[in-house]
């Protein structure tokens, strides 16, 4: 072998070593009996947030030190799911409390929007923000709803199809979209009459959870039932379908500035990457046994999730 072979092949074993090492998950732990649920990172590197389900809180990691705070969200308080909104607070559905909740970034204030009367128990579960600077959210009990900040006004709507609603993004040109976990399909939400409109996956009984829409507004899909990633193309109104390796139960969805999609797969333990491009998945399991890794989210070159099952927040750069 000449010398200038052997200095390639070098080059190229140490960049397989380290782009292998880039790749690794790293785990930070959050205090024991929190039992993370959703996590968000807020953009350019800052602190990350979870709901701590268990304690009624909402969690502050700060990744470069990997100290953690905690705000106490009221008498109740059982969060689900949170989101980094345009204005840098963490906003919080919070199904104890029957409430969206929003947490000040510096003075850590706490402000609650409840429900209306009548509404009933909603088992509140994601959230998103609209192109008007309203938060859209969802209940499994068959609803979704409508804060508005500005004025303070909640809305409810019964869901067309009852129990189910989960998931819900916003695509770049502003529409609104949830998944039905119950109800099997999602849906589409007129933002301005509130109008939900169903649009059915090609599989059946999939148990679609969780959705997220890429740069061109396509809706990707998280079937929790049969182990499935599902995409909806809203331009042409067609799906495509792409099932997991393995018995997969696939748990949720992101698709991260680069258009590549993270999922969770609860059976294999596993954070999972999917390249639209190439279509193959990549997997990062757990390095603990049931870590129940729930939602995931991101920013620019790293996903993160959140490890319920051993209080911990996992996060796999982005490569």
């Amino acid at each position: 072998m000449n010398t200038g072979f052997r200095q390639l092949a070098r080059a190229v074993a140490l960049c397989a070593i380290a782009n292998a090492a880039v790749a690794a998950p790293m785990y930070f732990e959050v205090p024991s009996g929190s039992h993370p649920h959703d996590v968000a990172a807020t953009p350019g590197g800052g602190p990350v947030y979870y709901t701590a389900q268990m304690t009624g809180k909402l969690g502050i990691l700060d990744p470069a030190t990997r100290k953690v705070e905690e705000v106490d969200l009221g008498s109740r308080s059982a969060p689900h799911g949170v989101i980094v909104g345009p204005d840098g607070g963490a906003w919080v559905t919070d199904g104890g409390q029957n409430a969206i909740v929003r947490v000040d970034p510096e003075t850590r204030a706490v402000k609650k929007w409840p429900l209306p009367q009548g509404s009933g128990y909603a088992n509140l579960n994601t959230l998103t923000f609209d192109k008007k600077g309203r938060v859209w959210f969802t209940g499994q009990s068959g609803i979704y709803g409508r804060v508005d900040p500005a004025t303070n006004d909640v809305k409810v709507w019964q869901a067309p199809r009852g129990r189910g609603p989960y998931g819900i993004t916003t695509t770049p040109s502003g529409e609104v979209y949830y998944a039905s976990l119950a109800g099997n399909h999602i849906a589409r939400i007129d933002v301005d009459t509130g109008e939900a409109t169903v649009i059915e996956p090609p599989t059946k009984d999939q148990g679609a959870r969780r959705v997220w829409s890429d740069s061109k507004g396509r809706i990707w899909v998280s079937y929790w039932n049969t182990g499935h990633v599902g995409m909806y193309d809203t331009a042409t109104k067609s799906w495509k379908e792409w099932k997991l390796p393995g018995n997969a139960h696939t748990y949720s969805v992101w698709v991260d500035p680069a258009d590549k999609v993270w999922l969770t797969d609860w059976s294999t333990n596993a954070v999972v990457k999917f390249d639209p491009a190439t279509e193959k998945f990549e997997s990062f399991p757990s390095d603990k046994s049931q870590a129940n890794v729930r939602q995931m989210l991101g920013r620019n070159g790293e996903a993160w999730g959140a490890e319920s099952g051993v209080d911990r927040l996992v996060m796999v750069p982005a490569r």
